[in-house]
């Protein structure tokens, strides 16, 4: 008997049954992913629609707000001077990221291992954030010269407050049975620390990341607003001391792309390191 003969004689033998309850996870699954990617595009055309709305109706003149279309030619006409002032300001964002980050991560594992220096630092930590980033920028210009050192060291300063205090958060909240658990087992501080405090540590973090993602350009652009002569930041004052808002607007367009691709790209390294989560219901 052939293979066709014997599917006729055997009806359904070869075939997979369908699950109901896995079509329907799986439809919703898929509708999920169409959300993820409609609604925020149909957010941003809506920002997009408003913003021409409003000077066509107000009447608003060129030099205060140009409209969305004047901002695409500009983008597209000066796109190698924003490019090139791009640059210094993603490397500066991307510097402070990784040196802010890390900071607030080893700081954050010695504050839990020694709970006195956390008594003691963690307030003063609390007062030198309250400081304003604008105060702040000033002084370390003064201290580290006019390069890219401050501005990678503002960046960094934005980005290390919000990671220690989740790191810490995660790496303190614990499930008691599971430590208790661990002790049993005779498990080392170091055992206890990789294998337990900071995968519960993990999701926290990443939280943190993604805020920093965001706020490491603001802060290197912060930076370079108080000297420098390339950058974002530089580009959006000469701009604005110029009355030239379609430029303007091109360079904070700019400057909010970078903080998306910082952002989607924690994301992504977020989807791949923290697997065994699980996903949201609908």
């Amino acid at each position: 008997m052939n293979t066709r003969s014997l599917d006729a004689a055997v009806p359904g033998a070869f075939a997979a049954p369908a699950d109901p309850e896995y079509i329907a996870w799986a439809a919703a699954r898929q509708r999920r992913l169409w959300r993820r990617r409609i609604l925020p595009a149909l957010g941003i055309v809506g920002l997009v629609f408003l913003w021409w709305a409003v000077i066509a109706v107000f009447d608003v003149k060129p030099f205060i707000a140009p409209t969305p279309w004047a901002v695409l030619e500009t983008l597209y006409a000066k796109r190698d001077v924003l490019l090139d002032n791009l640059l210094p300001t993603a490397m500066e964002a991307a510097g402070g990221f990784v040196l802010g980050n890390l900071a607030a991560i080893a700081i954050a594992t010695v504050f839990v291992h020694n709970k006195t220096l956390q008594d003691i630092f963690f307030p003063v930590v609390l007062m030198f954030n309250a400081v304003p980033l604008v105060a702040k920028a000033p002084v370390l210009v003064l201290i580290m010269g006019n390069g890219m050192e401050p501005k990678i060291t503002i960046a960094a300063l934005v980005c290390f407050f919000p990671t220690l205090v989740n790191m810490v958060r995660g790496l303190e909240s614990v499930n008691p049975q599971a430590m208790e658990l661990m002790r049993v087992l005779s498990a080392s501080k170091t055992e206890i620390f990789f294998r337990l405090r900071l995968l519960n540590a993990l999701p926290y973090l990443f939280s943190a990341l993604r805020i920093a993602a965001s706020m490491c350009v603001i802060g290197a652009v912060v930076g370079e607003w108080v000297g420098a002569t390339v950058g974002i930041g530089a580009m959006i004052l000469q701009a604005t001391f110029n009355f030239d808002s379609p430029l303007l607007y091109a360079a904070i367009v700019m400057s909010a792309t970078l903080s998306g691709l910082f952002f989607l790209l924690v994301t992504l390294v977020e989807r791949w390191v923290i697997r065994w989560q699980p996903e949201t219901a609908p």
